[in-house]
């Protein structure tokens, strides 16, 4: 028995001795194939060696060929080492439709359609950094699943003029805003493997003349007002591109602008990312290879030339072998340019994606809804009341108009859209007359012929539904031209003020990216800004309109009784002589100019109502003092009062109240957007630190806060305020 266990154990230990020869022999199969398998190409390695190893492999002319484009919407990638080229997509709100590969051509798919995801002038009217993940992760799927690796947005310039027209792109005029609502947008899109590319860096506020506008303004306007949104998308956001901008900036073209790319961006940020440029925004070769562009974009080809005739194709390899431009530039390019492929075309862990789904369609209705922002509503006409209302007039073309198409790179190839009259008539059904006349048409300013039916038809409902505002028609709200007129076209004043002769309850939709002038504001009962709502702009605008949902947005932008109240206009500091424009108002965009004049706007920035109403109790912070390094604590108790269920948005100003240099009245600081159930009480909490107080110094270069009094102010919007405490910061 003894012998026989032995014999077993002396077979198992020569199992074991085989097994671990063999493993042996495994391993160093293994490590020789290792030798063999290039480190670029394993993803166990960390992407900065892998990126060093590929750059090593490659050859010169294949470092500066990923540095321009090959067709309108994608970039060289190394088809020798197995690199994948960069395929990009406009725009912020939706995945363009293919177009040819070197035209601007549809190019014809059947499979390309969309989901038309609100503009983001209707995101920042949300003031929810959560609803704004939610966007950015949707869009990122549906980029992810076109397999696209550059999603070229979100747009964060800020809105100075109302005439701009591209703000429908952008997130409104205060800087902190704007700050808040993008980094979650960014960490949703680049979260599917997709780099967002936030644009358009910098200084970009108007159309007219944006391709040679030279930029002129103070340090403190730059670092206060115009680069924030910019900073945090960078620094919090982790964004992995920047397009740079057509304008000039101090005599530069910001995508040779060494100031913002390497100076700003690259040095005192620590951006490292990829800056592309805006379509045809590069001007010289040695410009480019020298003031921090990576990636040159949209050159158009004269007949004869090639993609190899760029700026940074030929002309950039002569210079390099020429010694005029140095290598160690074009390696930072290239290895900029690598990570960005290894962390989105070669990343083979990324998400599948989705497409035109379902749940985006949801996704695009909730983003609508908390968006849309009732601006007025006298004798609570709204909601619409189905079981007492008979009949609704419908007047305005812009109840049936498509509003996902045109706009420019904002335009969208949609799988659906729902128009205005047709949400209306979905959510009303049967119950309710509704009537639709056309009132006016974008195809002629007169609108005479059509104007005895509008007028006829008013007269006969309980309520008028007019659907007016701006389309996305050029000298609208559109890329490369700025609007005419702060007056609504179309002869849409004439119209309005006809139907309240002859309705009291005449209740205004506006569709617009931009503020319009109201002068018959005091003569209607409601007006609703509902923005450009995408695919389910019709189902979003009804809910809110018959009440299904509670309106909750706030404006991101001031809306001003005439254009002359705006501070670019009022100094004649817009658009600027064709060639330079000075941004005379300073800080002083927006609220903080129309607090610091005194000028009543029409309605204020962060304002909107609700069909409830909240109160506000006693602000409380945790200590009267602060000093450098101190976290003031605030407080204050929100009740809904009413009957229904409904979201407020509560914002946190800060004013200061002795300071040696010129600072506006109040500027947000913080806010909460919170839902409360009727009856509900909620304690909101801040938390404010000296970095909040400071302003930059132009002086010195640097943020300060100067020691002394201030005040917080909290309210509803940056007019409406209900509670306010003073506290001292002690250096």
């Amino acid at each position: 028995m003894i012998k026989k266990i032995k014999k077993i154990t002396r077979i198992k230990a020569f199992t074991r001795f085989v097994s671990i020869l063999f493993s042996l022999f495994i391993l160093v199969e293994n490590i020789k194939a290792q030798e063999k398998f290039p480190l670029y190409l394993d993803e166990r390695k960390p992407i900065e060696l892998r990126v060093e190893d590929a750059l090593s492999r490659m050859t010169l002319e294949e470092k500066v060929s990923i540095t321009h484009a090959q067709s309108k919407f994608s970039s060289y990638g190394v088809p020798r080492l197995g690199i994948p080229e960069l395929w990009m997509s406009d725009g912020p709100n939706g995945i363009r439709e293919e177009i040819e590969w070197n035209s601007w051509d549809a190019a014809g798919w059947t499979n390309d359609s969309c989901t038309a995801f609100p503009a983001l002038t209707c995101l920042a009217a949300t003031w929810n950094p959560t609803i704004s993940y939610m966007f950015g992760n949707a869009i990122g799927e549906e980029a992810r699943y076109r397999n696209k690796n550059i999603l070229l947005g979100p747009g964060v310039n800020i809105y100075r003029t109302p005439l701009n027209g591209r703000n429908l792109e952008y997130m409104g005029e205060d800087p902190y805003l704007s700050s808040k609502m993008v980094v979650p947008y960014i960490k949703g899109v680049q979260e599917n493997g997709v780099a967002a590319c936030v644009k358009h860096f910098a200084l970009n506020n108007q159309e007219t003349g944006r391709n040679f506008i030279n930029v002129q303004l103070s340090d403190r306007a730059l670092n206060e007002i115009y680069l924030p949104a910019f900073k945090a998308a960078v620094q919090d956001g982790g964004v992995m591109s920047i397009m740079a901008a057509y304008n000039k900036f101090r005599g530069p073209w910001c995508a040779e602008n060494d100031l913002l790319l390497n100076k700003i961006l690259k040095n005192d940020w620590k951006f490292k990312g990829v800056v592309i440029s805006d379509w045809d925004a590069l001007h010289n070769t040695m410009n480019g290879a020298n003031n921090g562009l990576d990636l040159e974009m949209g050159t158009y080809l004269s007949e004869g030339k090639t993609y190899d005739d760029y700026f940074m194709g030929l002309p950039y390899l002569e210079l390099l072998k020429s010694g005029k431009a140095k290598i160690e530039d074009l390696d930072d390019k290239a290895r900029r340019i690598l990570t960005l492929i290894f962390k989105t075309a070669m990343n083979r862990n990324k998400p599948w994606g989705s497409f035109g789904s379902v749940e985006h369609a949801l996704v695009a209705r909730k983003i609508a809804e908390e968006g849309i922002v009732l601006l007025q509503n006298k004798r609570n006409v709204l909601p619409l009341d189905v079981q007492i209302i008979k009949s609704i007039a419908v007047i305005g073309e812009n109840a049936t108009r498509k509003m996902t198409v045109g706009g420019g790179s904002s335009s969208l190839k949609a799988k659906n859209e729902i128009s205005p009259l047709e949400g209306l008539k979905n959510k009303v059904g049967d119950k309710i007359q509704v009537k639709y006349v056309q009132g006016y048409s974008y195809q002629t300013t007169k609108n005479d012929s059509l104007l005895p039916l509008a007028i006829e038809t008013a007269k006969n409902a309980d309520i008028v539904l007019f659907f007016g505002g701006l389309s996305k028609d050029e000298g609208q709200d559109c890329e490369g031209m700025d609007r005419k007129d702060y007056r609504l076209p179309f002869g849409q004043n004439e119209l309005i003020e006809e139907l309240c002769k002859v309705n009291k309850n005449v209740v205004v939709v506006l569709i617009s990216g931009n503020a319009v002038a109201m002068p018959w504001a005091d003569k209607v009962s409601s007006i609703v800004q509902a923005w450009y709502c995408g695919s389910e702009a019709g189902n979003a605008i009804a809910n809110v309109i018959t009440g299904k949902v509670n309106p909750s947005g706030k404006l991101p932008f001031t809306i001003n009784k005439q254009l002359n109240d705006y501070g670019a206009h009022f100094l004649g500091a817009y658009p600027g002589d064709s060639v330079n424009v000075n941004y005379r108002e300073d800080i002083l965009v927006g609220y903080r100019w129309n607090d610091t004049k005194n000028i009543e706007p029409k309605f204020c920035f962060g304002h909107g109502l609700s069909y409830t109403n909240f109160t506000y109790g006693k602000v409380k912070i945790d200590k009267k003092t602060i000093t450098t390094g101190d976290t003031l604590k605030i407080t204050v108790p929100v009740k809904n009062t009413g009957l229904r269920r409904g979201a407020e948005v509560v914002q946190l100003y800060i004013s200061d109240l002795k300071v040696s240099v010129l600072r506006p009245v109040k500027e947000l600081k913080a806010f909460r957007k919170i839902e409360l159930q009727p009856d509900e009480e909620k304690s909101v909490t801040f938390e404010i630190t000296k970095s909040n107080l400071e302003f930059y110094n132009d002086v010195t270069g640097k943020w300060t806060a100067e020691s002394g009094l201030f005040k917080i102010v909290v309210g509803s919007s940056s007019r409406d305020i209900h509670c306010n405490v003073d506290f001292v910061l002690k250096e």
